[in-house]
């Protein structure tokens, strides 16, 4: 493996740019990574080993694939942009033991993909998502009961902190208490902008989702919960009551929510009418939501 081009090497990144012709897509959060200790230490800490089939989300030209692949047992790395297809073929063309799958993560079934190569034992997911995309991609791999042992991300340094912070804090929201819920969170590295090509205009961090064996709290409706937090935080600056009794998504659930309802769970829970969504804990939320839940 000595005459490997590694990407993480910004002369090696520049080359096959030009070579392709590449051009940035704004629309995918495009960013290369071109720091070497950074990809070996994402690497390290998502603890992938030769026992590992790993499932890389947005492997760009394949800097971190190329590191994955010298690790794990096997990778499949799926890119959205068909552009980047004929770049990954060269640079990963000296390992075998990788699949590059043309598709948007959000399409792919991973229970299936789990099933296939790793014997439907939990996988391990490495990403380097764009800020738009990074909830979606997390939520949809934990609500759907995918086997994954862990997610190590690397995202926008604001959207780490808000995967780990509580109640009463301007971060915390959907997004913290969902996390939390499925999975234990700590940032692991900090990465600065100019670690990337282009550079962007913002830090990044790296951080490592562990998830759950039994999640923190038990709730009789895991996905009503949601519903109910979403509906929380859709509208922070106003009260509980106002939030839910607002939502179009609860709404059209069959537990007919009204205000009442809603008073009633809060008095229930020696919580005041007036507070709002920021202030629940994730063990409050599934008090409420089981409250609610009743007929």
């Amino acid at each position: 493996m000595e005459n490997i081009k590694h990407l993480y090497n910004p002369t090696n990144t520049l080359e096959i740019i030009k070579k392709y012709d590449f051009a940035f897509q704004k629309r995918f959060g495009q960013n290369f990574l071109i720091d070497g200790n950074v990809v070996e230490k994402i690497v390290r800490e998502a603890g992938v080993t030769k026992d590992d089939f790993v499932l890389e989300v947005g492997p760009g030209i394949g800097t971190m694939t190329q590191i994955l692949c010298e690790n794990a047992r096997e990778v499949a790395a799926v890119e959205i942009d068909k552009n980047l297809i004929p770049i990954l073929k060269e640079t990963l063309a000296p390992y075998d033991n990788v699949t590059v799958i043309n598709e948007d993560i959000l399409k792919v079934d991973i229970k299936e993909l789990a099933e296939k190569k790793n014997g439907g034992r939990p996988i391990k997911v490495v990403a380097n998502l764009p800020y738009y995309i990074t909830t979606p991609i997390i939520m949809g791999i934990f609500e759907s009961h995918v086997p994954v042992e862990s997610i190590t991300i690397m995202v926008q340094k604001e959207v780490a902190d808000r995967m780990q912070v509580g109640p009463g804090t301007k971060d915390y929201g959907a997004l913290s208490l969902a996390v939390q819920f499925y999975a234990a969170a700590q940032i692991v590295l900090k990465v600065p902008a100019s670690c990337f090509m282009p550079r962007p205009n913002v830090d990044s961090a790296v951080i490592k989702l562990v998830r759950h064996e039994n999640t923190p709290v038990n709730v009789e409706d895991e996905e009503f919960m949601f519903c109910v937090i979403r509906a929380a935080f859709n509208q922070r600056r106003k009260t509980l009551v106002n939030s839910l009794s607002n939502s179009g998504e609860l709404k059209g659930k069959e537990h007919n929510i009204d205000k009442d309802k809603i008073l009633n769970a809060l008095e229930t829970m020696n919580l005041s009418p007036s507070i709002r969504g920021e202030a629940l804990t994730l063990a409050q939320f599934a008090q409420l939501s089981d409250l609610l839940a009743q007929k």
